[in-house]
């Protein structure tokens, strides 16, 4: 961990505060800078907590807190704006799409004020389904199309590349991602990737009809494979457990992705795979949240480091939709144990903060999360 807290507080704000350095230079950046101005200006809550000294309790406390709900009506504004662009042009070139926002901003979990959106631009058109699921046994799905998914999603991209260049003539379109295109700048107040989809009617979609056991399937193109996600299953199952505990889920997911981009060790662990992580942690200790967010820096670190200590157990969580294993890698190990030894020497920066007349070293860990949590900070 990077021993200059002041950067750390710095990268943090700027993050929190979308400073016009952090964002490309745009039409939108430009007409509302005097809005960067002002938020430059303006003390956030976790600023302000504990004493001028306890900078390592600010910094746990901040990279727990969400985004300000108007700069993330922003972001969803952004992606549905884009949405809206590409929803008639590809009409008029024959394809009928309907538009899902994916990812961190609709989970709440995202850490950046100017966050990219990921928006999922899905042909309603063609759609494949389990031939095992209720519906297709009864005989309810029409005789299949003689398109392939490849066939479709690939045809999908092209247009979705060639509308996104005449929608926005002032932003930059970048084709090159494998699953998605990016749309930034321009008039555009947020970065959206665009991915390429249609729908896979699962057996549990079958029988339930809810929305979040529906599938997509996108494309790589840079393989012309094709991925069967259930993106909407894994939105609502993190956001019932946080809920179900008051925010403490969401607070510990956020602060291992801030803590991930202060580091200088290599944690590539991707947001999806972290909040895999942290939604196995214990939800008793996450709901103390509510009275103490010190109380959610405890757990995380707890729990960061029992994984590790025991691959076994690891090995044998899943993410939240069922899908895989969350350690499907053997680097993500490694990354794990990076994040953790991070969340360690957090702790114990917070620990020597708050208690600085006591002989770290002589104190176990459980000692120090047990002092710690109980703070009221």
């Amino acid at each position: 961990m990077t021993s200059d807290i002041d950067s750390r507080l710095s990268q943090l704000r700027a993050r929190r505060k979308g400073e016009p350095s952090l964002v490309a230079f745009s039409e939108a950046a430009a007409a509302s800078n005097r809005y960067f101005t002002a938020d430059a200006a303006e003390v956030e809550d976790w600023e302000k907590r504990g004493t001028s000294s306890q900078r390592w309790t600010r910094y746990a406390i901040g990279g727990m807190q969400a985004v300000g709900k108007k700069y993330t009506e922003v972001s969803v504004q952004t992606g549905e704006r884009v949405a809206s662009q590409l929803r008639d042009r590809l009409a008029k070139a024959g394809i009928d799409a309907e538009f899902r926002l994916q990812g961190s901003v609709p989970l709440d979990v995202h850490i950046k004020r100017v966050s990219d959106v990921d928006v999922l631009a899905i042909r309603k058109d063609f759609y494949t389904y389990n031939n095992a699921g209720v519906q297709a046994l009864r005989g309810g799905y029409r005789n299949p199309s003689r398109m392939t998914s490849s066939g479709v999603l690939s045809s999908l991209r092209q247009q979705v590349e060639s509308d996104l260049v005449d929608a926005f003539p002032a932003a930059k379109v970048d084709k090159t991602g494998a699953k998605a295109v990016r749309v930034s700048g321009g008039s555009l107040q947020r970065s959206v990737d665009v991915v390429p989809a249609h729908w896979y009617d699962t057996k549990e979609y079958q029988a339930s009809g809810r929305q979040a056991d529906r599938a997509v399937t996108i494309y790589n193109k840079n393989t012309g494979e094709t991925i069967d996600n259930l993106p909407f299953l894994h939105i609502e199952r993190v956001a019932c457990r946080c809920d179900s505990i008051n925010g403490g889920l969401r607070k510990a997911i956020r602060l291992c992705k801030n803590v991930k981009a202060d580091s200088d060790r290599d944690i590539q662990l991707s947001s999806y795979d972290i909040a895999a992580i942290m939604y196995h942690a214990d939800m008793s200790a996450l709901r103390l949240g509510q009275y103490s967010d010190l109380a959610v820096l405890t757990e995380t670190q707890r729990h960061l480091d029992a994984l590790y200590q025991d691959p076994s157990a690891a090995s044998k969580l899943w993410v939240p939709d069922g899908s895989r294993v969350i350690f499907d890698t053997s680097e993500k190990r490694d990354w794990l144990l990076q994040l953790s030894v991070e969340m360690d020497e957090l702790l114990q920066n917070v620990y020597q903060e708050n208690f600085p007349g006591q002989i770290s070293s002589s104190s176990s860990r459980g000692v120090q999360r047990e002092l710690i949590k109980a703070l009221k900070v």
